[in-house]
């Protein structure tokens, strides 16, 4: 039996348990394809030839756990973010693309900081997760000093893991703390993708995310703003002038942003980027001079 034959079997076995032809299709061969070890390139060239004796059964093993609505990511353990692969857990959240509009608008900010600084910039990644944010800034600039705080001591274990993976160990500091309450000031740039869910909405979420991804890492609270009230609160301390907070927000959350921002005599909302579906999803804000 060919792969491609395998893997037209898993498309099949997916859709049977719920998926949709597109979605099916993707974690169909990126489940045969992590589980060989190839990447899209070998998989087409060798789509036509038999798989390895073993593979049958372990790609069972995975598409049943598929089926069953755990994540891609935790089956196979790993999911890419900003062109580098990070190691994810039930203890993260599980890297997203729409982040990665996090890093972007941070990198931006950061040159203009570092521009004007004659000092080793200082970023903090506030809730870092598997530290995708955290290690993603630290590989783009090599001079900027960079600090992961998590409340979560198995959250910090897996951003340490891919901080070695990725090579950044030594220039980012991880710190167990709520937000940036052990963070010093003078901070050049806070970046987040804080817990934004409204608590009426956690039950509506898909299973592989309900039942799979920490709620800590998801509930924001009755309207989904709690932490990033705090997190723009806080930001105003920390922040040196002309200091830049960047942070990820949900569906429909524009306008209370907007307030939580407005409220802080310190801080400026210079611009808000949607997403590649057009959606409002980043918060770019700035500490007065």
């Amino acid at each position: 039996m060919t792969l491609a034959k395998h893997v037209s079997a898993a498309r099949a076995l997916l859709c049977s348990a719920g998926f949709g032809a597109l979605d099916a299709a993707a974690d169909a061969e990126v489940l045969a394809r992590r589980l060989l070890g190839w990447d899209r390139a070998r998989f087409v060239a060798e789509s036509r030839a038999e798989p390895p004796v073993w593979f049958a059964e372990a790609y069972r093993q995975w598409l049943d756990r598929r089926a069953a609505r755990e994540p891609v990511s935790l089956i196979t353990g790993s999911r890419e973010f900003w062109g580098l692969d990070f190691e994810v857990s039930p203890d993260v959240l599980t890297p997203r693309p729409e982040t990665e509009l996090v890093v972007e608008q941070a990198l931006a900010c950061a040159a203009g900081a570092e521009a004007a600084s004659r000092r080793h910039l200082v970023i903090v990644d506030v809730g870092t997760g598997s530290g995708c944010l955290a290690v993603s800034l630290a590989r783009e600039m090599p001079g900027a000093r960079v600090i992961a705080t998590d409340i979560s001591q198995p959250a910090l274990a897996v951003a340490r893991r891919n901080a070695a993976r990725h090579g950044v160990i030594p220039r980012v500091a991880f710190v167990h703390a709520s937000l940036l309450e052990a963070i010093s000031a003078p901070v050049d740039v806070v970046v987040a993708n804080p817990p934004y869910v409204a608590d009426a909405d956690m039950a509506a979420l898909p299973d592989d995310v309900r039942n799979y991804e920490p709620a800590v890492a998801l509930s924001g609270g009755a309207d989904g703003l709690n932490l990033i009230r705090a997190l723009a609160a806080q930001s105003g301390r920390v922040l040196a002038p002309g200091g830049w907070l960047v942070f990820e927000f949900g569906h429909g959350q524009e306008q209370g942003i907007r307030a939580a921002v407005g409220s802080s005599p310190h801080l400026r909302l210079v611009r808000i980027s949607a997403d590649l579906q057009g959606i409002p999803r980043v918060a770019t804000v700035r500490r007065m001079p």
